[in-house]
């Protein structure tokens, strides 16, 4: 028996060494034929991956449209992705959704959801072959905006919100979980990253300074809202107010957000009048940065900053020099 399977495997070797042996260009019949092939599984890639996709965003757009279909969508992915794929019983998956139900059924929880889906909807349009990058940015801007619009009843959800939504159980679920996409935000409250690769690249030119220094303000107030409300430990604001209703303004406050106004909003603030700046705002963004450093002549940055609008007034000019001994033509 052992010697009958091994008979083959010594003619399957010995055929490889043959053609390799033998090497041969590829006929133009031959090469039509492969890559007819190759079209055919590239295609047929394509169709089941935009199957996935459709199949996905149907999931989704629906889950949007209520606080009641997006838990349920959870719940399920979660059971899914959590419980059936790793082969949990399903007593195990009945002792999770008891203990979580009471958090299912929070107000913020179920926000906090709706918006984590519609920036993965957002992320699934990036990752297409050809986006609309202009409509993909007025589409971010508005889930940014809805965002912050509700960003007293998203106080405790932060979590939720700064989760890569391509990690979620709603990417895994459906398996999608893979996306490449440059230039994108994967959290819907990743600001930075949505404002300098999003929102703010198409305004940089003299025609729409105007655009560029709202986006700015905008974004500027974006992570004021969100290191007030988002930075600290819920239960730590929590006992705070609890101790301090009698206290000063600045002493509710978290030492993260403290730590934002006096160094990180600054910072913000100059690299505005920088951008504004190097766009055409010469005249305007050079005296409000001469008030910027005069108020915060303080700051860690202060020195680096007066070097930087130094170069920006006044750019190093190239000089040839000549080696010794050079002749140069009349």
């Amino acid at each position: 028996m052992k010697t009958a399977m091994r008979i083959p495997i010594v003619l399957v070797c010995s055929a490889m060494l043959f053609h390799v042996g033998h090497a041969e260009s590829l006929s133009d019949a031959d090469r039509e034929t492969v890559l007819g092939n190759l079209e055919k599984i590239r295609a047929a890639a394509e169709s089941k991956s935009d199957a996935k996709f459709k199949i996905a965003l149907a999931a989704y757009r629906n889950a949007i449209g209520n606080a009641d279909a997006a838990v349920e969508l959870y719940v399920n992915c979660m059971e899914k992705v959590n419980f059936e794929e790793l082969h949990k019983k399903a007593a195990d998956f009945r002792e999770w959704k008891a203990k979580e139900r009471e958090k299912l059924a929070e107000p913020g929880l179920r926000l906090a959801l709706r918006h984590q889906l519609r920036w993965l909807m957002l992320t699934l349009e990036a990752a297409s072959e050809k986006p609309d990058r202009v409509k993909l940015a007025g589409d971010a801007q508005e889930a940014l905006d809805s965002i912050f619009r509700d960003a007293d009843k998203l106080k405790n959800q932060q979590e939720i919100l700064s989760q890569t939504v391509t990690s979620t159980v709603f990417a895994r679920a459906y398996d999608i979980n893979h996306l490449k996409v440059e230039k994108w935000a994967f959290s819907p409250i990743e600001i930075d990253a949505i404002y300098d690769e999003i929102l703010l690249p198409p305004y940089r030119k003299p025609s729409t300074l105007a655009t560029l220094r709202a986006g700015w303000l905008k974004r500027i107030q974006q992570e004021t809202v969100k290191m007030e409300l988002w930075s600290a430990d819920p239960r730590e604001l929590r006992d705070n107010r609890e101790k301090k209703r009698s206290a000063m303004a600045s002493d509710m406050q978290s030492p993260e957000y403290l730590k934002f106004i006096e160094e990180d909003l600054p910072k913000l603030q100059w690299k505005m009048e920088v951008d504004l700046y190097t766009y055409g705002d010469q005249a305007g963004a050079s005296v409000r940065m001469l008030a910027l450093l005069g108020k915060y002549i303080g700051h860690p940055s202060a020195r680096e900053w007066a070097d930087e609008m130094k170069k920006l007034l006044k750019p190093e000019v190239a000089v040839t020099v000549r080696k010794v001994g050079e002749v140069t033509a009349p």
